[in-house]
């Protein structure tokens, strides 16, 4: 019987030691998390590949830069997701070692022996590989995803997370990554990912890392792509510059304008699809009269439901529960884009 217990325990090798065929250990798995946030800023890792690559939801190759190049907080990090995928992390790796009767151990922090530019933190080193004859060391990743990305796992791994374990392959010098998830909380998958099925996005892979690098090092700041996710980019332009004030001067016929241009007729095109929609709804209810369904051909073509959702009377529970109003309201400042009347009436003229 295999013992699972060893799946977290920590007997962590020396700094500076081999931990893999071709990967050297910087940092061990029991190092303090502010050490490991900084060590890390010292090459790219398996996660920063996703968002160099623009297929992350969580940052861009711009992002990436800035990270490395110390204008981000080291934690950034500390969304709820974040905070439950490290907590359940050694539970799911436990159980994945119990189902491949397996003994895995965590590492830290491995730089590539050749490219130290090139590093990755293991979830868990497999000391006994289930599908080796000679049980062979190799590694396993371990994820917690949200039940309505089930769907991403349906034949496999999603693109972010085979960038991820080909690029831990590509700094241990592991001919293959298991993967153990665990989606909705109770829903667990588990595949392997093989190099010689993806030699060419290694290559691939390992061009972007070594281009982003160089970008990094000689503190050029990468251009985007024009697709790049305005939401990953609203984002990280509030984390650099958080507390804003004074004035920038843009030219008459540079981006800026062309960028203020589209938002305007963005924002006439949004008002004019929210009066055809109201207007729409409208002549959908009135052909209901006092009914609620319309059918077509025997099936439903649209409903009129009743819905419900909570309420505060905010100004009743300040005036009657003021300590609860207190402890529970607070002020989040956000920002938004204000333009002025005359540059709006000037663009539509």
């Amino acid at each position: 019987m295999t013992n699972t217990a060893l799946a977290g325990a920590s007997t962590a090798p020396a700094a500076g030691r081999r931990v893999t065929p071709t990967g050297r250990l910087i940092l061990s798995a029991d190092a303090d998390r502010a050490d490991w946030l900084t060590a890390r800023r010292s090459g790219l890792g398996s996660s920063d590949m996703a968002a160099v690559l623009g297929i992350s939801r969580y940052g861009n190759a711009l992002s990436v830069y800035h990270d490395k190049t110390g204008g981000l907080p080291l934690e950034n990090d500390d969304s709820e997701p974040a905070l439950w995928g490290r907590a359940i992390e050694d539970t799911v790796a436990r159980e994945w070692a119990r189902r491949n009767r397996s003994v895995v151990r965590r590492v830290g922090l491995v730089a590539n022996v050749d490219r130290p530019w090139q590093m990755c933190t293991l979830d868990r080193r497999v000391l006994e590989c289930p599908l080796a004859v000679d049980r062979e060391r190799c590694a396993v990743e371990i994820k917690c995803r949200a039940a309505f990305k089930a769907g991403q796992w349906r034949t496999g791994c999603p693109d972010d997370v085979l960038a991820q374990t080909l690029w831990q392959a590509d700094v241990c010098g592991y001919d293959h990554i298991h993967v153990g998830v665990l989606i909705g909380g109770n829903d667990y998958r588990q595949f392997v990912v093989r190099v010689a099925d993806h030699e060419q996005l290694i290559t691939d892979l390992r061009a972007a890392g070594a281009r982003a690098w160089q970008q990094i090092t000689d503190r050029r700041p990468p251009i985007l792509p024009h697709d790049a996710d305005p939401e990953v980019l609203l984002d990280l332009y509030e984390q650099l510059h958080h507390d804003r004030a004074g004035i920038v001067a843009i030219d008459r016929d540079g981006d800026a304008l062309d960028a203020l241009s589209d938002y305007l007729d963005a924002a006439v095109d949004e008002r004019e699809a929210k009066a055809r929609k109201k207007t729409a709804l409208s002549s959908l209810v009135g052909v209901l009269g006092s009914a609620d369904t319309a059918i077509q051909g025997g099936h439903v073509a649209f409903s009129y439901d009743e819905t419900t959702r909570e309420h505060v009377d905010r100004e009743r529970l300040r005036e009657e529960f003021p300590d609860a109003y207190a402890a529970c309201v607070e002020d989040r400042p956000s920002r938004r884009i204000n333009i002025p009347k005359t540059v709006r009436e000037a663009h539509q003229a």
